[in-house]
């Protein structure tokens, strides 16, 4: 466990203490790459305030220890966010190295840019389960949370043999759907 965990224990814990040292500690430096990187102050703040909530819903289960310094994880998880905002918006690329400023290690790199993979690749599931049908994003959601599978059924007003079998099929959807994402498929190859 790296001595930055601390900060994801304040994002986890709601520690408004710790949460404002987040920002004074870092969001200078995140305002200064995407201010130059066709950005502005207001961009910096969105892409922090995005990433600050990806890396928490990453860890709020409690599982997940910090490996690499959190400074190299916030800033490869922003950098993320930044480009594909870019891509987005159809901007010309960045015009100057999203690196400037910073040295990371190259280990720590490594698994800074594994944790932000790991929250673009849950960030892409979920925006997939957005565009099926009502039921499914309703069934599935509800059986993401700690409850049992049987009073999920009680909640939604369905049967538990129900529940099961079209939990079944669209989970098979949403991986369907999930492998057909351009992300998905980048990463086969």
């Amino acid at each position: 466990m790296h001595p930055d965990q601390r900060y994801i224990n304040y994002l986890q814990q709601n520690d408004r203490k710790g949460i404002t040292e987040i920002y004074q500690q870092f969001a200078g430096k995140v305002t200064r790459m995407i201010c130059h990187n066709n950005g502005d102050e207001s961009d910096a703040a969105d892409v922090l305030q995005e990433a600050l909530a990806a890396i928490y819903r990453l860890s709020a289960d409690g599982k997940f220890t910090l490996t690499c310094p959190f400074e190299a994880f916030l800033i490869t998880v922003c950098k993320r966010k930044w480009l594909n905002a870019l891509k987005k918006k159809s901007i010309s690329p960045v015009t100057k190295s999203l690196d400037d400023g910073f040295t990371i290690e190259q280990h720590e790199e490594t698994e800074a840019r594994q944790y932000a993979e790991q929250i673009e690749r849950e960030s892409t599931v979920m925006q997939v389960l957005e565009t099926m049908g009502e039921k499914c994003r309703e069934i599935i959601r509800a059986c993401m949370g700690k409850q049992h599978q049987e009073q999920v059924a009680e909640q939604l007003g369905l049967t538990y043999a129900y529940l099961r079998k079209k939990k079944s099929e669209c989970m098979a959807q949403l991986g369907k759907l999930v492998r057909a994402h351009p992300l998905f498929k980048q990463e086969e190859r």
